[in-house]
């Protein structure tokens, strides 16, 4: 797939995730939809900022890092849009649980750092045992 088709794509299905999260936000009532309107409006908010995530991180990567492969910064801002993704979704399901503070926010953003990390250590030593 080109990298042309690849942001058509994901520009698109970005576009429609907004929309229908605009569409649950405005026309669904949380208090009759019950638990599917919140699954609803999380998962399209999830799909949106994903999206959204991840072009403007490739966009940004190809900006500032022209010599690293192509393949290589999509994987990287997939992965990290996806994290932030799931982060911003997480701490709206703790704080509609009421279960959100400073602390567990804490604990949510060390998680993220902690798994990009991971993935950071092992692409640098994959890197080592191929040269």
């Amino acid at each position: 797939m080109s990298i042309a088709r690849y942001l058509l794509i994901m520009v698109f299905a970005t576009a429609v995730s907004w929309a229908a999260w605009l569409l649950i936000l405005f026309n669904v009532d949380p208090f009759e939809a019950g638990m599917a309107g919140r699954v609803l409006f999380l998962g399209a908010l999830f799909f949106a900022l994903f999206g959204t995530f991840s072009v403007l991180g490739f966009l940004t990567r190809i900006m500032f890092r022209k010599h690293t492969p192509i393949f290589w910064q999509v994987m990287v801002s997939f992965r990290q849009a996806l994290l932030l993704g799931l982060l911003a979704v997480a701490g709206l399901i703790m704080q509609a649980l009421r279960a959100l503070n400073l602390w567990n926010s804490m604990v949510l953003i060390l998680f993220a750092i902690m798994v990009e990390l991971f993935f950071l250590t092992r692409a640098a030593h994959r890197l080592e045992e191929e040269n």
